[in-house]
């Protein structure tokens, strides 16, 4: 029997294992529920987030931090329903609060008994404004690491990303890099451009009601989206501060349709594409001098848009019709070099589309057609070899997460084009959004903002 909650070792003696391959062919499951698990059972450590006090406020940092680190997929999150007491957690009145020093007595022996090899507590401290987040290392018998989260509003969008962060050096402590909760993601639905946390929730609209928008994106610091506005017959492109609303038009793109925009990983060039009678181009603008736009492609009457910075920022992924069908290419990032990048298998598959760059720079997520359905394929970039990631439903613009394990995409599978996302690593894939009609997903960075002490 392997270190777990019995619920846990329940679902997996019932729930089968199958190859990666065939893990997207399953119906879409409920949160929390694992089906096509390729992981041993027992390899990932055991986590559970213990209860405590009831409040507002507590119980929702509690539920955050549960979904956040069961959405890593780096644990295996041990389930004790009913329980309200920081189980096995005191001070030596018998309560759940740290003494002025900070200590707590942890019972150990009952939470490793439980299955859990890492336990989080949730306690409330001397300051009603403040939460302690605590994480023990259950087999060593020490406490890790401890954060504050501050706010009383679980509503609060500063409150949720704090919670994200303490999430994320959650993963860091016991996998060594952190996860990607303290991110967000872009979509369009129904041309107006909306924002969510990377766990669905705080849903908010980024883009002016009456506008039409599409090929979102990211700045390097996760603070400022571009995307594509159309405005008087013409496609420009519009940087915001996500935070104080503030946009400007970025000026070569004014006029003609513009779009598929890109920043390099230093922040200073903006890649993206210009449609005109000729075809499509793709050009870059330094945004850091405000000037120089240069044309890195020549499209005579082919199309090449879509362009992706590798995260040195040497290189730019694109897709290109030169060819005839669409296919991925790649070039130096001042549009030298340009070749064929992801094979072409003749006769199998047909056009590939929205490639995009893992943050290792490993990989690249790309969906292409396979008999008329667009599907999720990845590339690796050392050996150029191609693996099919989805195959149930239509699949198709990836984004990487970035911690580069996830990637959203966009899935009729419900049969309305929501957001979903898919671990790559053992292909356990979730529903993310449930609005209307959901296009062109975009993840953003980590958003780095200090740790509260």
């Amino acid at each position: 029997m392997t270190r777990r909650s019995a619920l846990t070792a329940s679902l997996l003696l019932v729930l089968p294992l199958v190859p990666l391959r065939a893990q997207d062919t399953v119906p879409p499951v409920e949160q929390g529920v694992r089906i096509g698990i390729t992981y041993t059972p027992g390899l990932r450590p055991g986590l559970m987030v213990l209860g405590g006090p009831r409040a507002e406020v507590m119980d929702s940092i509690r539920t955050i931090l549960q979904r956040d680190l069961d959405f890593s997929d780096r644990f295996e999150m041990i389930s004790l329903p009913g329980d309200t007491v920081p189980l096995g957690i005191a001070d030596a009145g018998g309560g759940g609060t740290p003494r002025a020093d900070g200590a707590l007595f942890v019972n150990y022996s009952l939470h490793a008994a439980l299955g859990a090899d890492y336990s989080v507590a949730v306690l409330p401290t001397a300051d009603p404004q403040s939460t302690v987040v605590a994480v023990y290392d259950v087999r060593g018998e020490t406490e890790r690491r401890r954060f504050t989260v501050v706010g009383t509003d679980p509503g609060d969008d500063g409150l949720r990303l704090s919670v994200h962060r303490a999430a994320d050096e959650i993963v860091r402590v016991v996998a060594g890099e952190p996860g990607f909760a303290a991110s967000r993601l872009l979509f369009v639905s129904n041309g107006r451009l909306y924002r969510i946390d990377a766990d669905g929730a705080g849903r908010s609209a980024i883009s002016a009601p009456g506008t039409r928008t599409f090929s979102p994106a990211w700045d390097p610091t996760g603070t400022r989206a571009l995307y594509t506005e159309l405005y008087e017959g013409w496609g420009r492109i519009v940087m915001q501060d996500v935070r104080a609303g503030g946009t400007r038009v970025i000026p070569p793109t004014a006029q003609l349709l513009n779009y598929t925009a890109t920043v390099s990983p230093d922040g200073e060039v903006l890649a993206f594409s210009r449609s005109s009678e000729d075809g499509t181009d793709i050009y870059r603008y330094n945004l850091a001098r405000d000037c120089c736009l240069e044309r890195l492609t020549v499209g005579r009457f082919s199309d090449n848009l879509s362009p992706t910075f590798s995260p040195d920022g040497r290189r730019i992924a694109f897709v290109s019709t030169r060819a005839g069908g669409q296919q991925i290419y790649v070039m130096s990032a001042d549009g030298t070099g340009q070749e064929l990048f992801a094979p072409f298998d003749y006769g199998v598959t047909g056009n590939s589309n929205a490639p995009e760059w893992s943050p290792d720079g490993t990989q690249v997520a790309f969906h292409r057609d396979v008999m008329g359905s667009p599907q999720i394929f990845l590339m690796d970039v050392r050996s150029r070899v191609v693996r099919q990631l989805t195959s149930y439903g239509r699949n198709e613009d990836p984004t990487w997460a970035p911690d580069g394990r996830h990637l959203a995409f966009i899935s009729s599978r419900t049969g309305r084009r929501q957001v979903w996302v898919i671990d790559v690593e053992s292909g356990r894939v979730r529903q993310l959004t449930t609005i209307g009609d959901a296009r062109l997903p975009a993840w953003s960075p980590r958003i780095q903002e200090p740790m509260q002490p």
